[in-house]
């Protein structure tokens, strides 16, 4: 079983029947012969991924236990509160969730351009066969640059296939262009969280850890997204256009499940090693899980409260600016009446 991989290697692509191309503009991946959609630079890694899992496990381990459906908390606007303000002529809304999707999306090429420390340096046991011993070899560039693409070569990425999706579902240039909101800090952002280790190495794992939490949070949003893409009559001009869209995102979807896994992975290995400290080594679940904890408990129950308030009064204003507006928005608040309930209180 194959556990040592070179960076060629882990970037190498399939040889495509049809390459990925809509209304002329070249994107990443490809189609096989029977018309089928490849994920890029997914010739090995995917294997990679499952021998090194398989490594994982028959020495005890596991993939971080975690999933999307641990982000509980309150989405706003809901699925059925875009397709409202959309069958209301609203759709701006769903425009600038579109556009600030693809934005945060183009931020992740970091991953490809940012130098990271070496893992090894912060772990006793040896980490060559491992996921986390090839970070700096091929898997961060990967992830960064499915997400940013590769411009100079004229191949976009996620970022892109969200434009290219926002343009199909309303034409280009129907609103004007959005920017994504600024972050919302955890109280305790610049706090020593993990004071067992090095602070070096509680940034970079705490970085790993937000980067999952991320991707669960983008996976809810690409399910709405496609459900609103998917409802019938609700883009009558365009159901085909729309169609398209919601097709685009089930291939991002594709793509970011090689990232949901590898980041599970990654988590998983590191808390069955011993982390380097100023006393003895110290085994890395007992600080990742309590990190985790408090993460997810951010997301589920701080988080949406504020990010509700932060996004409802520029919200309702829209809506009551439309034709009775008032009568709008009592259905627009039925639609979501735990959110309703929250900032109003």
């Amino acid at each position: 079983m194959q556990l040592q991989y070179s960076k060629d290697e882990l970037l190498s692509e399939h040889d495509y029947a049809e390459p990925h191309v809509i209304n002329g503009r070249r994107l990443h991946g490809g189609f096989d012969s029977n018309g089928d959609y490849i994920p890029p630079r997914s010739k090995l890694r995917p294997q990679a991924i499952a021998n090194w899992t398989r490594q994982l496990q028959k020495h005890g381990g596991d993939l971080l236990d975690a999933d999307s459906s641990l982000l509980t908390g309150v989405r706003f606007p809901n699925t059925d509160q875009q397709k409202f303000l959309i069958q209301h002529h609203l759709g701006q809304t769903f425009w600038n969730s579109l556009t600030i999707t693809g934005k945060i999306e183009a931020r992740g090429k970091m991953l490809a351009e940012v130098p990271f420390p070496n893992l090894q340096d912060f772990i006793v046991e040896d980490i060559s066969d491992m996921a986390i011993g090839h970070l700096n070899q091929g898997l961060l560039i990967a992830h960064g640059i499915d997400e940013g693409g590769e411009p100079d070569k004229g191949i976009g990425g996620h970022d892109q296939m969200w434009f290219i999706a926002r343009d199909l579902v309303f034409g280009e240039n129907a609103y004007e262009d959005a920017q994504p909101p600024a972050g919302i800090s955890r109280e305790d952002a610049g706090q020593r969280t993990m004071p067992e280790i090095s602070q070096a190495a509680e940034q970079y794992l705490s970085f790993l850890m937000n980067l999952l939490l991320i991707e669960f949070r983008a996976e809810l949003g690409f399910a709405s997204a496609q459900q609103v893409m998917r409802a019938e009559g609700l883009f009558s001009n365009r159901q085909k256009q729309a169609q398209e869209a919601a097709e685009i995102i089930e291939r991002i979807r594709t793509d970011e499940r090689i990232h949901v896994e590898s980041l599970r992975l990654y988590l998983g290995e590191m808390r069955r090693l011993h982390f380097k400290s100023e006393r003895s080594p110290v085994l890395g679940a007992q600080f990742i899980d309590r990190f985790w904890g408090s993460l997810v408990h951010w997301a589920t129950v701080q988080s949406p409260k504020l990010n509700a308030e932060r996004s409802y009064e520029a919200m309702t204003s829209l809506v009551r600016s439309a034709e009775d507006g008032d009568s709008l928005l009592a259905q627009f608040n039925d639609l979501n009446p735990a959110v309703a309930a929250l900032v109003q209180h």
